[in-house]
């Protein structure tokens, strides 16, 4: 690149002069106002004994300090404040602490914790701390029951002390650094670091502290949560590298949690903020939002751009000892990924659910209740979330290895094999596979085992192995070859499956029924495992090879090749240049994506406008991305529709790959749903939109393309008032088969009732990929059942509920709650806000869990757009519509 095009973008479109950049459009970071941090306050802190400042503290943890204090000066009791001037529920809280922690460590000058505080704080599952950043050392005022449990300290040990307590001496210091930078000042950090039980058992702790700050904006409180990573983490092993730079391990682990983490300290945050709100969520189910949650800015190339909005950070699933013990399901034997969601895993035979009738949909209808009203909820950016790789949900024993590196490593290993040998992925990942061997192994075998490894074929063998701890299991091992395209040898499979109960002592084998009914099983498990790793990009690419789709050129389709938009890229591209980013001026930021951000930029010299979209590679590397950026960048080159973005150039940088699209001056759906009254539309604008979007995820279908991330956010606006459907990085593409299905001609040739026939395409290929939105994701998802387009029908039920009711039917305080309201509760509708029966009956069609009955799922769009819900719709015009929704266009400038 060269060095002008490297250089800052101001507002107008120069840099400062002389000023040479060492990263180009990088969001510059507002100025973020100092508080006052535990280093500061030293001095003020010396006068914590004064009434007045306890006063302070107190009125800051929400109490008053009752009149009249005993002759040491201490006092003796705290009274919440009354919102308005009045007494809260006429009850004094008095302030309390957990139990022997009043007597420990705390002088009287420590803001104690209220009764209700600490109602809403106790009814968390999360493990966390909640330190005073008024004091010096921030020390900590309130610990979990589970942080107890992990560490095995007492209260007496914890209350009152500084968190440093749980380093050792080979606690990575620069992490240490990290944090203590984040407290001094008062900003968030998310990071993993080596701790010490009580014991002295050293744990792998993913740490995760977010700032509270009072109504002014002073520093008052920190929470930490802990959460133990020892046996999925990668540990020290993040840290190998391969020759090509790139990491050895197929997965970035870290981040995986980092991101459940996000989401798992919100539900914390929230009780901390407001603990009597979070109380009355809990009873009803619903979640609370707060101006503090975490957040975070979305790193983008474009730099020079003020007023950046403050996006909230993409939310993770809340780590394994988070969930609702209703829902958790324990089992030594299942894959620490399969527990994921916290959820009871459904049989595999499920019955059918059947379709409601009328008069049953009218009784199932319930009041709209005071929690839906809630702006906080109606405001909230419901980000998409990517949890894990299909290969990451195959719940069966395997290791894959690379013998294109010394040794033939361990590159990837599941959680079932974790579970299996009792090694945690760190004790694993980059050894050969030959650490399972004992004295009884057989050597014979294992010489086959090399000997197959040379001549790079598939074995299948029966040996003994060992676990970690010395027990012996009778592994019955299939190893398989795995090529890439060129048919040059890739990766082996290493499927392991424990025989041991299967054993006949006489012949000290699996008898032949129960060997040839499990090596059937492992080789559909290495051929499972062979197609979920060919979406990841190769292990061995180079790393400028991983992002040489996005340099490909592009070139104009139908039904825009003569707009003006593809006119002013031509004419660029006529004069032998390659468009990139000299080409463009930054208008103002758009958005934040799941893997970038968009912003509004301008042909140079042209006038016309573009949306980019631009994503920081190492970014992507980090989160397990760089497949999901490439199939978006593919499945642009595929699209031509005017409901589907038109890709006009992408290209890269070193630090960034961008995408230039359409700008569509309508904004999101989201936000125009907002702007209506009850913030819902009426019954003939939401037909028209979801028409719309019917079309739209039909054509997708059609190419083969599983949207997977349908809502309103993703759905933009032209100028013309028709929609778009936007992002494709969470989307799967697969093959798909169209045809004509006839149907029987009637005795009589010249009947009226005559059927044409039906066009239909539908992806078949499934996936088993944990991504999506929260609320709109299909049960068939969260269970790992696997996925096929059906699940867009879902989130098409979804979406019209929200239109016409204000929110999703399956919102839940949390999100283990939210997923399991989608697998488990019954569909309502709040009988104060009049819907036709018909479009009930549409959104229950699309909302049945068993995939099979759901509407569109057989014949796909036909059958939704047969639905009387669409009466009077003429889809092949659907083009030449016009909605009554007014919306006011975007400024560009």
């Amino acid at each position: 690149m060269t060095s002008s095009s490297s250089q800052l973008w101001h507002k107008g479109g120069f840099p400062p002069k002389g000023e040479q950049l060492e990263k180009w459009m990088a969001f510059p970071e507002t100025e973020i106002q100092k508080d006052q941090t535990c280093d500061e306050i030293t001095e003020e802190s010396n006068q914590a004994g004064s009434s007045s400042t306890i006063e302070q503290r107190a009125a800051e943890w929400g109490l008053v300090v009752k009149s009249g204090a005993d002759p040491s000066g201490q006092t003796t009791v705290l009274r919440s404040m009354a919102e308005g001037g009045k007494r809260s529920m006429e009850r004094t809280a008095e302030s309390t602490t957990t139990s022997n922690e009043s007597k420990y460590g705390m002088d009287s000058s420590f803001p104690r914790v209220s009764q209700e505080l600490k109602d809403a704080l106790s009814s968390l599952q999360q493990t966390f701390v909640v330190s005073d950043a008024t004091k010096p050392d921030c020390p900590i005022m309130y610990a979990s029951a589970g942080f107890f449990s992990m560490t095995g300290y007492s209260a007496k040990e914890v209350i009152g002390r500084n968190c440093r307590f749980l380093q050792g001496s080979d606690t990575d210091k620069e992490e240490v650094a990290k944090i203590r930078a984040a407290v001094r000042t008062g900003k968030s950090f998310c990071g993993r670091l080596l701790n010490y039980k009580k014991n002295g058992t050293p744990f792998w702790n993913l740490l995760t502290i977010t700032p509270i700050k009072d109504e002014s904006g002073k520093l008052i409180k920190f929470i930490g949560m802990q959460v133990e990573v020892s046996k999925f983490t990668e540990g020290i092993s993040d840290k190998t590298l391969r020759p090509n730079t790139l990491p050895m391990s197929l997965i970035r682990y870290d981040e995986r949690q980092k991101e459940k983490a996000v989401s798992s300290i919100t539900e914390v945050l929230q009780a901390v903020r407001h603990p009597k709100t979070h109380s009355k969520a809990a009873d009803m189910g619903t979640t609370t939002k707060t101006d503090e949650e975490e957040k975070i800015y979305a790193e983008s190339p474009i730099q020079g751009i003020t007023d950046v909005e403050i996006l909230k950070s993409p939310g993770g699933l809340t780590p394994l000892h988070d969930v609702n013990r209703e829902y958790l399901q324990k089992s030594t034997k299942k894959s620490g990924r399969s527990s994921l969601m916290g959820i009871r895993k459904q049989s595999s035979v499920e019955k059918p659910e059947g379709m409601i009738e009328p008069k049953i949909m009218m009784t199932k209808e319930v009041q709209r209740t005071e929690s839906w009203d809630r702006e906080e909820i109606e405001k909230d950016m419901r980000q998409g979330i990517d949890l894990a790789t299909t290969l990451e949900r195959i719940e069966k024993n395997f290791v894959i290895t690379d013998p294109r590196l010394p040794d033939n490593p361990i590159i990837f290993a599941s959680d079932s094999f974790l579970e299996l040998t009792e090694y945690s992925r760190e004790e694993i990942l980059g050894r050969n596979c030959r650490f399972l061997q004992g004295p009884e192994t057989d050597q014979v075998t294992v010489s086959k085992i090399r000997e197959a490894i040379r001549e790079q074929r598939e074995i299948t063998v029966q040996l003994i192995n060992y676990t970690k701890s010395g027990k012996k299991f009778w592994n019955l091992f299939h190893l398989q070859p795995m090529r890439d395209q060129k048919g040059e040898l890739q990766y082996f499979i290493g499927v392991q499956l424990d025989g041991s109960d299967h054993v006949e002592p006489p012949r000290n084998r699996l008898s032949e029924r129960t060997e040839l009914q499990s090596t059937k099983q492992v080789k559909a498990t290495a051929e499972n495992v062979n197609e979920a790793v060919r979406e990841l990009p190769d292990a061995n690419l180079r790393p400028e090879d991983l992002w040489a789709v996005h340099s490909k050129p592009v070139f104009p389709k139908p039904h825009k090749s003569n707009s003006s938009s593809w006119k002013a890229i031509e004419k660029i591209c006529g004069n032998g240049e390659q468009i990139n980013l000299k080409h463009f001026k930054p208008i103002k930021p758009l958005g934040c994506g799941d893997t970038g951000s968009v912003h509004l930029v301008e042909l140079k010299g042209t006038g016309e406008l573009f949306a980019m979209k631009a994503m920081d590679k190492k970014v992507m590397m980090n989160r397990n991305k760089v497949h999901r950026a490439c199939i978006e960048r593919e499945i642009y080159s595929l699209i031509d529709h005017p409901f589907l973005p038109t890709l006009y150039s992408s290209f890269q940088t070193t630090t960034h790959v961008c995408l230039i699209t359409d700008f569509c001056p309508g904004g999101e759906l989201f936000a125009l749903l907002d702007r209506q009254p009850m913030k819902i539309f009426k019954e003939e604008a939401a037909r028209f939109f979801a028409a719309e979007v019917v079309i739209g995820l039909e054509y997708l279908h059609c190419l083969g393309i599983i949207y997977r991330d349908l809502k309103p956010e993703n759905i933009l606006l032209q100028k013309d008032g028709h929609i778009m459907l936007t992002d494709f990085d969470l989307s799967f593409l697969t093959s798909c088969k169209p045809q004509v299905i006839k149907h029987a001609k009637p005795r009589r040739s010249r009947s009226r009732d005559h059927t044409p026939p039906i066009f239909v395409a539908e992806p078949r290929t499934q996936s088993n990929s944990f991504v999506g939105t929260e609320e709109y994701i299909a049960p068939e998802i969260i269970t790992g059942a696997g996925h096929s387009s059906a699940i867009d029908w879902w989130a098409l039920g979804i979406l019209v509920y929200e239109m016409l009711y204000g929110r999703t039917p399956f919102r839940g305080k949390n999100r283990q709650k939210t997923f399991a309201n989608i697998l488990h509760k019954d569909l309502t509708f709040p009988s104060s806000i009049p819907v036709s029966l018909a479009a009930r009956q549409l959104i229950n069609g699309l909302l049945q869990r068993d995939s099979a009955n759901r509407l569109g799922s057989n014949n796909g769009a036909n059958e939704i757009k047969q639905h009387p819900f669409f009466h009077g719709i003429n889809w092949p015009l659907v083009r030449c519509m016009v909605h009554t929704v007014s919306f006011g266009m975007q400024e560009s400038h």
